[in-house]
């Protein structure tokens, strides 16, 4: 039975993966169809509408995947609103065309869509945005504001109350170095390290993330600020002198890049996770949405590049950017491919983190003064550092403050919310984590294993949004662990869509299959009370690993109690 279905219909802002012009973007869902014959028509429709609409200057792009057609025009700034309408419509005609059904009345609809976009047009903003180009000033727009300049020299005006061109001094306004983090894993920890390289420095650094806004000390807000409006929020801030902007593929794809032109962009990795979603149907996929952070880079930029990722390595194939590759093995052939040319990398040589550029070779730290890495049982926070320190040398931070701060930089609550802090609890250690993709959790479990137990306790729960396959991918992470106790706890939180106590049942059942005896499975009804299962079965020598998914405050209150 053939099915059409338009997903979603949203704006563009920024760089994306189809283009780099602003408009708005359609996620269609093809069953039963020929995909050539769909597009065929929606590009008939979208370029006719276009022109109707009076604008004919516009155009249309897409991508094809397995499950149907990610399908964007393009459209004047001030009107993306009306660009999504448009869109509608071209899709609505497009889908009655193959189902041989009756075409809805267009030319009644577009005389609508032109009298709501005569209202939404904003000439003035234009002309600022060109003006700002011009002068080769940074400006940045939201439904509610106008900015020109970054931090001490942001200025911000109501999107309704736009100065007169006349009235701009151009030369005051300045942009502050930037960077943006992307990747599977490691992007908070890696902006939040980075940051305390900069105050090392004496540079008051903003940072945002999927937990928060923050500028210097002072958290703005909580909450996930991976998108461009996080991203405006922190440039904005008179406080910031430097910025560490963590980018998540979600904010990619829904709006695009928050900003152009920034000086360094550093990838930490790329696995699966959050498959399905947006057209992103496999890791290939996923690292081409990862590498778009690369068309923000201005021509001096450095694109900062993990070498022992064969997914982010085959992406970079087709890369014109000045990269900066990083490696925790000095013999990795890209890395001795830059020690030839003269190029630059970031590796591991003697247990030292080593910088090289142009022929000269900076040690920068050794791992063992490297707080997170506990001497280089956390592996993955090995690659966290060399990934920053690429960043930080783009970004020219001197080597006594990127030092400095690797080594003061801890895995704690304070440091580090959610990524590997460590309690000292009653004789045991015990670890908390935010990890939830298999990579992720991989990680967090080698590094566990190699702290000597004499039992290991693990507490983990899954979102509902995982698919049965997904959640046995996890669990089957869990279980290198070789744990003496599993505990698997229900995150309300995140049913989305599944029963009650349904996800830690079938990992009961799933950890029996792989031969877990049911005595050494506990089920929870929550994070913390799973938590406090853990605890309570813990002895003094035993590692107990707790992967935090929610209640990670309440979390960290109860087991600071008890330090």
């Amino acid at each position: 039975m053939i099915n059409l279905q338009q997903d979603e219909v949203r704006r563009l802002t920024g760089p994306n993966l189809l283009w780099d012009k602003p408009g708005a973007i359609a996620d269609l869902l093809l069953d039963d169809i020929d995909s050539h014959q769909v597009l065929t028509s929606l590009q008939r429709w979208s370029s006719r509408l276009l022109h109707d609409f009076g604008w004919a200057q516009q155009s249309s792009t897409y991508r094809s995947h397995a499950l149907g057609i990610n399908f964007a025009i393009s459209a004047p700034m001030d009107q993306l609103y009306s660009a999504c309408d448009l869109l509608e419509l071209a899709w609505d005609c497009c889908a009655a065309e193959c189902l041989q059904t009756p075409l809805p009345d267009w030319q009644g609809r577009l005389v609508e869509l032109k009298a709501a976009a005569e209202e939404e047009q904003n000439p003035q903003l234009l002309a600022l945005i060109q003006a700002a180009q011009k002068h080769q000033v940074s400006c940045l727009v939201d439904d509610d504001a106008l900015s020109l300049g970054m931090g001490l020299s942001a200025q911000v005006w109501p999107i309704d109350s736009l100065p007169e061109l006349t009235s701009l001094h151009w030369s005051q306004y300045q942009d502050i170095p930037r960077a943006l983090v992307t990747g599977t894993n490691g992007k908070s920890t890696s902006v939040r390290l980075a940051a305390h390289i900069a105050k090392a420095a004496g540079i008051c650094a903003g940072v945002t993330s999927t937990d928060s806004i923050r500028v210097g000390e002072d958290i703005i807000d909580h909450g996930d600020y991976s998108g461009p409006g996080g991203a405006r929020m922190l440039l904005r801030d008179k406080r910031s002198e430097m910025a560490f902007l963590e980018v998540a593929r979600g904010g990619i794809l829904r709006r695009g890049l928050p900003l152009t032109n920034v000086d360094a962009a550093l990838i930490t990795n790329v696995a699966s996770d959050h498959l399905g979603q947006y057209g992103i149907n496999n890791v290939e996929e996923l690292a081409a949405t990862k590498f778009v952070v690369a068309k923000a880079l201005d021509e001096q930029g450095i694109l900062v590049l993990n070498g022992d990722n064969h997914l982010v390595v085959e992406q970079t194939q087709q890369s014109t950017k000045t990269i900066c590759w990083f490696s925790t093995d000095e013999r990795n052939p890209l890395i001795q491919q830059q020690l030839a040319s003269g190029g630059r990398a970031v590796f591991v040589c003697n247990e030292q983190l080593v910088y090289h550029a142009d022929g000269v070779f900076e040690e920068i730290a050794r791992i063992a003064d490297i707080a997170m890495t506990f001497n280089g049982a956390a592996m993955h926070n090995v690659e966290n550092a060399l990934g920053v320190v690429g960043l930080c040398k783009a970004l020219k931070l001197p080597n006594r403050a990127i030092s400095q701060g690797l080594h003061e930089f801890g895995s704690d609550a304070q440091d580090n919310p959610g990524r590997g802090n460590i309690y000292q609890v009653n004789g045991c250690q015990v670890i908390v984590d935010f990890a939830h993709n298999e990579h992720g959790m991989r990680a967090v479990v080698d590094m566990a294993r190699q702290m000597p137990a004499k039992q290991y306790i693990c507490m983990f729960g899954h979102g509902g949004d995982r698919s049965d396959q997904e959640i046995e991918a996890l669990s089957n992470a869990v279980l290198g662990l070789n744990a003496d106790m599993y505990i698997p706890v229900e995150v309300e939180r995140y049913l989305r869509g599944r029963q009650v106590n349904e996800v830690p049942t079938m990992v009961k059942r799933f950890l029996m299959q792989k031969q877990v005896p049911q005595e050494a499975i506990q089920l929870a009804v929550s994070p913390l009370e799973g938590a406090k299962q853990a605890l309570a079965l813990a002895s003094p020598g035993d590692v107990v690993l707790l992967f935090v998914l929610d209640q990670r405050e309440a979390i960290h209150d109860w087991l600071s109690s008890l330090v």
